[in-house]
């Protein structure tokens, strides 16, 4: 049996895949448990750049209790030096990338090596691709697999397989601009083949979803064209039953966007750069999960980061995951000095605050909450913002961004409750006092702190 091929027992079973809760649709159910996806990723290459050593990778994101990664397909692939990023792992060296498709016999790709032959399969390709989601699988960890992306400029397209130069097949002799629409038939058909190959190849995973495409919003990607691979994805399980369908995807808009006549296939709306949280809000009504799926262009210091994925995901998101420029070929356990041009930061401590974000979630009833704007009627710090989740009587979670120490007036059902004043640098309890509440405004007054606190108020008897 070829290596990273299911057994027949295997592919027998029933895979329930990551889903939307039943209970608040807004969230995900992943192995019976209600989930929020956290992650501080790799810039997704672990699979297409076979000099990246993803066991160590997937080590460090389980150590930070992290349950998420990004990979791209290798469709696209970037040039050394784009966006400035260092130790690119989108960027690998000659003859060292992987993609869908065979390699030919005859030279000229413009990335070193043979052409493509588009209408072969690359067997070691996908036997890696699967062999990393199994990986991935077994340390709790989800793989949003990112099937395209747009060629930004002339330097991505030069270097993809499907560009008409790349390949022996004559596929791809348009701008780079035409490539993601439906302008070429002979170029929407290996789409859709890789496509249905791709969801075949992956279908015994439950800890998969599939993203249309990363950032549609930038080199000529249509929206007809986007609809047509959620289709093809969609009917490419349409034997199998609701329940074992993978979740699809869409890549909004950059900072926040209202999303109008939403695909019905597609079950979570991604952005990037969505800081403030207003993506959540403007699009709370959709019943459907909001993701903040990349960060990573602010800067090498860690407060933005912590900041906005506390901000983004207290106001009801359910998605964080910020790009870490500290993995490389060389370092894929996440150690390596991050350094500017490079665009973002990354390292061991913004990863500990992630992964206190998320322990802080996972003690919450978080499919039973909502975002409660109005729980706070006074005390929020000047030049800040103050983020809020609900259950009303049972739990109530409460971000702070900004000042050195508040005091807050909360709106509280009636009831007796504990409340605790999180260090989000730490994770330490750094105040704790018990409340008795009316159903009017409790004040609760903070510690010291610096840049941002949470609170957290929960039930007791």
């Amino acid at each position: 049996m070829m290596l990273g091929a299911p057994t027949p027992a295997a592919a027998a079973k029933v895979v329930k895949p990551l889903a939307l809760s039943l209970e608040n649709p807004h969230y995900f159910q992943f192995r019976g448990k209600p989930t929020v996806l956290v992650t501080s990723g790799e810039h997704y290459g672990a699979v297409l750049n076979q000099d990246f050593d993803y066991s160590r990778y997937l080590d460090e994101l389980k150590a930070n209790r992290f349950n998420l990664t990004r990979t791209f397909s290798g469709v696209y692939v970037e040039n050394p030096g784009a966006f400035n990023i260092r130790h690119n792992t989108l960027a690998p060296l000659p003859g060292r990338m992987l993609c869908p498709w065979a390699r030919s016999g005859e030279p000229g790709y413009t990335g070193g090596g043979a052409k493509f032959d588009l209408s072969k399969w690359d067997d070691a390709y996908f036997r890696r691709l699967k062999e990393f989601v199994r990986e991935a699988g077994r340390r709790g960890i989800v793989v949003e697999f990112v099937l395209f992306c747009p060629y930004y400029d002339d330097a991505q397209w030069n270097l993809s397989p499907l560009k008409a130069g790349n390949n022996v097949n004559g596929v791809g002799a348009n701008p780079r601009t035409e490539a993601l629409t439906l302008q070429h038939p002979e170029l929407v058909s290996v789409q859709d083949a890789f496509v249905k190959k791709a969801v075949r190849e992956l279908r015994p995973f439950d800890n998969v979803y599939f993203e249309i495409c990363n950032e549609p919003y930038f080199g000529g990607v249509t929206l007809e064209w986007q609809a047509h691979i959620a289709a093809t994805i969609q009917q490419s399980e349409a034997d199998l039953s609701p329940a074992s369908r993978h979740l699809i995807a869409q890549n909004i808009a950059n900072k926040s966007a209202v999303v109008r006549d939403p695909n019905p296939v597609v079950s979570l709306f991604n952005f990037h750069y969505a800081s403030p949280p207003d993506a959540v809000r403007v699009n709370y009504g959709l019943n459907r999960p909001i993701g903040f799926d990349e960060s990573g262009f602010r800067g090498t210091t860690d407060l933005p980061y912590r900041t906005e994925a506390w901000e983004f995901l207290l106001a009801g998101g359910a998605v964080y995951s910020n790009l870490d420029y500290s993995y490389s070929t060389v370092t894929p356990d996440g150690t390596g000095k991050v350094e500017a041009p490079t665009p973002g930061g990354g390292g061991p401590t913004l990863r500990r605050q992630l992964s206190i974000l998320k322990t802080f979630l996972e003690k919450l009833p978080i499919t039973r909450m909502h975002p409660a704007p109005d729980l706070i009627h006074g005390g929020a710090p000047a030049g800040g913002a103050v983020q809020a989740l609900a259950e009303s009587g049972k739990a109530y979670a409460i971000y702070v961004r900004g000042g050195t120490q508040v005091t807050l007036s909360v709106m509280l059902a009636s009831g007796k409750y504990r409340a605790e004043w999180i260090n989000t640098h730490t994770g330490a309890v750094e105040k704790s006092e018990k409340l008795v509440a009316g159903a009017d405004v409790v004040t609760l007054q903070s510690p010291t702190y610096q840049e941002d606190i949470a609170l957290r108020i929960l039930t007791v008897r």
